[in-house]
């Protein structure tokens, strides 16, 4: 069997499938770095709109630059009132990624630059999708209970609308921040799945929308996206935190799949992980309720024993979410909020240097063969 039939079957694993300005992983260390910064520098001092910035132009903002970009995205927050008709004909018990997907579609045929693949058309396009990625999450959230979308405020950021207007009352800082930071650590990671797929439609010169379009839907796939809905239902299957360890092997031994360990990456843990896990605690010690602080990290120190596995992104983010109030279904909405930025800045630089990406596979089908026509065939 060829090297290239063995890649593909391990998911193209190890197979450079392009180059990028935009995010390095160097898995061995478990460090992340966005255009040269690491994460955890970023995560302790930037915002999500100083990291959007960031990878738009490959630079940090100065004063001037960030406060232009912070007052063009809260000029932006409000979408196309159409995408609650999507969301109300979609209905309360419909997939949010689905109505999202389908929504951000929609606004492509919208947007005034919807033709134009210019890089300056590229980039407005991409500030009305970071700017309005929390309004339709938030909104349509709020049409699945019954409820009205709530307009942002143009006196607050990214992070503090989203959750004003999923709850309809202001947050207070110490939230903003938590929030703030969950947005910054899931921003961009290199050649994942969605991102890959957004490089993928981007490379055929076809739009911004698009290409975000396909990478909504490869996130909405639970070995991608979904793994932190499933590790806060893990935790609510478990009774208390001196049975996991015992809960644990005996998933292990049944064969489940425990989400929220391993990497195709990282060897070690995942520094998104590490930042994520003393929010969990802090966030959980200041609503009163540790109990899914404590959960995870049972769950953590049992895997690591039983597999040698270390947490991914997934894991801490979950009870980080929980105890911030927010629900379950919104989790990986919340990650395309995010990573809406590093898509968007996938896609300019791929418009940027175009090639068409199409990579060769080898056959492994039955040999050449004579046609046989339709009388002549035998049943099987």
């Amino acid at each position: 069997m060829s090297a290239v039939v063995t890649a593909a079957k391990g998911g193209l694993e190890g197979v450079v499938a392009g180059a990028s300005a935009l995010c390095d992983i160097d898995g061995r260390t478990g460090r992340l770095l966005y255009c040269g910064y690491d994460i955890v520098d970023l995560a302790e001092h930037s915002s999500f709109e100083e990291t959007a910035y960031l990878l738009w132009h490959g630079e940090l903002p100065d004063a001037v630059q960030l406060a232009e970009l912070t007052a063009a995205l809260r000029g932006q927050m409000e979408p196309h009132p159409s995408v609650w008709d999507v969301a109300r004909a979609a209905g309360p018990d419909a997939d949010p990624m689905a109505v999202l997907r389908t929504q951000v579609s929609l606004l492509g045929a919208l947007d005034p630059d919807a033709a134009d693949n210019s890089e300056a058309a590229n980039r407005r396009k991409s500030l009305r999708l970071v700017a309005q990625a929390g309004t339709l999450v938030a909104g349509t959230e709020r049409i699945s209970r019954g409820l009205q979308p709530v307009a942002p405020r143009p006196d607050l950021g990214l992070a503090a609308n989203f959750l004003y207007m999923l709850r309809g009352a202001p947050p207070d800082d110490e939230e903003v921040r938590a929030f703030d930071v969950a947005l910054v650590l899931h921003a961009e990671h290199g050649m994942n799945a969605s991102t890959f797929a957004a490089r993928v439609t981007a490379a055929t010169l076809s739009d911004m929308h698009s290409a975000i379009t396909s990478a909504i839907g490869a996130l909405k796939g639970q070995l991608h996206g979904g793994a932190n809905e499933r590790v806060m239902e893990l935790l609510r299957e478990l009774p208390d935190v001196d049975s996991t360890p015992a809960a644990v092997r005996e998933m292990l031994d049944q064969k489940r799949r425990i989400m929220g360990f391993g990497h195709r990456v990282y060897r070690t843990e995942d520094p998104r992980a590490t930042i994520l896990r003393r929010w969990s605690r802090r966030l959980g010690e200041r609503a009163g309720e540790t109990r899914w602080y404590e959960l995870t990290l049972a769950v953590d120190q049992a895997v690591r024993e039983e597999k040698g596995l270390y947490p991914n992104v997934d894991l801490y983010s979950a009870s980080a979410y929980t105890s911030l109030g927010l629900p379950q279904r919104v989790f990986t909405p919340i990650f395309a909020v995010s990573r809406m930025a590093g898509w968007t800045a996938n896609v300019i630089e791929q418009h940027r240097d175009n090639r068409l990406i199409r990579p060769d596979s080898d056959y492994i089908g039955p040999e050449p063969r004579e046609y046989v026509v339709l009388a002549e065939r035998s049943a099987a």
